[in-house]
């Protein structure tokens, strides 16, 4: 599987990553942190839509992601739902993989685990 890289503040996308069944996902709390060849990024938006900070700086120093997943809360911010996300996909010219609700629903994991066995 496809390695993944993970920024979770509330906990939503930690638990996205455990029901797909990643265990040695690397979760990002610094931005400094480094992993060597391609990766999926998972993020959540923050402000008025905008990427965490630590993720951008994680991402300039860690050049293979292929990849991004965004979780977020379409009722509270449906006029910025999943800008994270987007904001990554439109930057490194990579494919968003999913925009989760929350957790997401059980179909959405399930569509999640095969687009991350497809890469």
């Amino acid at each position: 599987m496809t390695k993944i890289v993970y920024a979770s503040r509330t906990g939503h996308v930690e638990k996205i990553v455990n029901q797909l069944g990643v265990t040695n996902a690397l979760k990002i709390e610094t931005g400094e942190e480094t992993i060597d060849g391609d990766y999926v990024i998972f993020t959540y938006s923050t402000g008025q839509g905008k990427t965490p900070k630590l993720v951008e700086q994680f991402l300039a120093h860690n050049p293979g992601v292929k990849a991004v997943v965004g979780s977020g809360s379409m009722a509270k911010h449906a006029e910025t739902f999943n800008f994270g996300a987007e904001n990554i996909a439109k930057a490194y010219k990579v494919p968003i993989l999913a925009k989760l609700d929350g957790l997401g629903t059980p179909q959405e994991i399930e569509d999640l685990a095969k687009s991350l066995a497809n890469l």
